[in-house]
């Protein structure tokens, strides 16, 4: 079993900031891959960042140059720093973690910019 906890959400105006924390418990022998990924109303669910074991990332265009994938291994935990925050931005917030080539994904936290 894997266990996922989204925190750090919440309500902010444009041009703000928020860090997003997910901490992996459980069996995550061999996990590889955290990602995080975005759902606005109405709309389908989105890629936002991912960063793998060596490090390596991508980002959405749509936050490139604003928003900062890292982790924690120690902790088996993923972040998401997001700077320069647009109403557009607005969407609750999943991470996915991906363990012996298995998805597992957090319940979401909402994050909220104002205008």
């Amino acid at each position: 079993q894997v266990q996922l906890v989204e925190s750090g959400g919440g309500l902010v105006q444009a041009g703000g900031s928020l860090r997003l924390s997910c901490v992996a418990s459980g069996d995550v022998f061999g996990l590889n891959v955290m990602a995080w990924y975005r759902q606005a109303p109405g709309k389908q669910r989105e890629f936002v960042a991912i960063l793998t074991n060596g490090d390596s990332t991508l980002y959405a265009t749509s936050v490139k140059g604003r928003f900062t994938i890292s982790r924690d291994n120690a902790k088996n935990t993923v972040y998401l720093q997001m700077n320069s925050l647009k109403p557009e931005d607005t969407a609750v917030y999943y991470c996915k973690i991906v363990v012996r080539g298995l998805d597992y994904w957090g319940q979401g936290t909402q994050v909220t910019v104002s205008s």
